[in-house]
């Protein structure tokens, strides 16, 4: 898709510019423009919206997130599926984007290298691959994934493999798995998707995990939704499945943590209505880990447990030795013959979209800042980033944090002010942003700004307090402004 504004002039100033125009991007520009006179524009890199639904195109990709919570509070979700296809979500962004006029201010194939803040100017200037913009307020919603580079581990004999050896997030169009031996090297999100999805064509699938991951069965179409749509309007309806998933899911969120043993206990029943071996189980899906250190990976109906108990995917856990020409030798000593090796390793994560920040052309090395109500930098004016939930949807942070923007933003201009910029107390202690054990996020925390031990320097991860919160705090708590 292209937009009219992909012909603009390479170097414009708007009031606000906004990088990505993925779900975070499209509902931030929808936020903006409910105020007047104001303007905005939105560079994404890529040549469609979408962001990760655009980037992620293998078989059976889909929401881990409900999508009423997913989806946005002011555009009714119409699909039949609650755990949607990543296509569907990808459409919806696209239909929510040209309902409201969005469109016509995004530019695509236009990604942000670098931005500078002036303070003489009070402006920032970013350079992208397609010329210059200047804005007087940045907010990026790149998300936290590097889209350029998945995390892929260095196998011993990688080289000798005869096979198709492939990234889930560079899936080649070309590739055809049907009667072929097919091994998922994984068992996060990405794997437990995939599988399922593979097995309707494979010869068999395996699934390799080094260590087991929770796991949950929940219904791919919500049973309340029909009933609901068919008694109220579509925005009436939708606020109700929202408000009722954001309730289940804190609800559940919140007991994981405060009764571990007995989440583990119920988790373990849901599996075995499936699997009822309890070698099997104990063997393949009793992680070593707490609930919720690491995100539970959700199973539509149940698919997962359906493959294995049918036969057609078989379950190993264990480590890899080395790739060979036909497929896996294992530390084990058993091999797993292979032709085609997916190697569903996990996600690779860079702050801010990989763009490098400057003010008065010092660089900002975000490690060594501190969050502020998880969406701005401490010393660093006129900024803010979007980042979602760890243990709920994305969307549901990133309108929080849209709406504390716009706050911002209309007290800025009410009292003539031009800069914010977060002032760090001495004495805050700071802890890791993103609160998961998850190797992913490990391998990147050092990358990240850090948050604080008290408000307004913490990340909060519970939505319904958050929502609560947001409605009564002070825009100008820990904050430097100037006119």
């Amino acid at each position: 898709m292209t937009s009219e504004a992909d012909t603009a002039d390479a170097r414009r100033h708007v009031d606000v510019l906004i990088i990505g125009a993925g779900l975070s991007g499209i509902g931030a520009a929808w936020h903006l423009q409910r105020r007047p006179g104001r303007t905005y524009a939105v560079l994404e890199a890529r040549d469609r919206l979408g962001g990760t639904w655009d980037l992620f195109r293998y078989p059976g990709v889909r929401s881990d997130s409900d999508i009423f919570t997913l989806s946005y509070a002011f555009q009714p979700w119409r699909g039949r599926k609650s755990l949607a296809d990543g296509d569907a979500i990808r459409r919806y962004i696209e239909d929510t984007a040209r309902d409201h006029g969005i469109d016509r201010h995004v530019r695509h194939r236009t990604k942000a290298l670098s931005a500078d803040w002036s303070w003489e100017r009070r402006r920032w200037t970013v350079r992208t691959t397609r010329g210059t913009w200047t804005c007087s307020f940045l907010y990026v919603c790149a998300g936290y994934y590097d889209y350029d580079h998945g995390h892929q581990p260095e196998f011993k004999g990688a080289a000798d493999f005869g096979g198709r050896f492939v990234h889930p997030q560079f899936w080649p169009d070309d590739l055809d798995v049907t009667g072929k031996n097919t091994v998922v090297i994984g068992s996060g999100a990405t794997a437990v998707t995939l599988v399922p999805a593979l097995a309707e064509r494979a010869g068999h699938v395996t699934m390799l995990q080094r260590s087991p991951t929770y796991l949950t069965s929940l219904p791919d179409v919500d049973p309340v939704a029909g009933p609901l749509r068919r008694l109220l309007p579509a925005r009436t309806a939708h606020r109700l499945l929202r408000a009722k998933n954001v309730l289940s899911s804190q609800l559940t969120y919140w007991l994981s943590r405060r009764y571990p043993e007995q989440t583990k206990r119920h988790l373990r029943r849901g599996i075995q209505r499936h699997l009822p071996d309890p070698a099997l189980l104990d063997r393949h899906f009793t992680p070593r880990y707490q609930p919720w250190d690491q995100r539970l990976c959700v199973v539509p109906d149940g698919d997962l447990f359906r493959e294995v108990a049918a036969g057609r995917v078989s379950m190993v856990t264990d480590r890899i030795a080395r790739l060979t020409e036909h497929g896996i030798e294992l530390e084990s000593g058993r091999t797993l013959e292979a032709d085609v090796i997916v190697s569903a390793t996990g996600l690779s994560l860079i702050p801010l979209g990989g763009i490098a920040v400057s003010v008065q052309g010092r660089p900002v090395d975000l490690a060594d800042t501190t969050a502020y109500r998880g969406l701005m930098l401490s010393g660093v004016p006129n900024l803010a980033f979007c980042v979602g939930y760890t243990n709920a949807s994305w969307t549901l942070r990133a309108e929080l944090s849209s709406r504390y923007v716009v706050r911002l933003l209309d007290h800025m201009r009410r009292h003539g002010l031009t800069t914010a910029m977060p002032a760090l107390p001495r004495d805050v202690a700071r802890r890791p942003l993103l609160g998961l054990t998850s190797a992913y996020v490990q391998r990147a925390a050092h990358l990240f700004p850090q948050q604080g031990d008290r408000a307004p320097w913490t990340a909060g991860q519970n939505y319904l307090t958050d929502r609560l919160r947001s409605a009564f705090l002070d825009v100008r708590k820990g904050m430097i402004f100037d006119g």
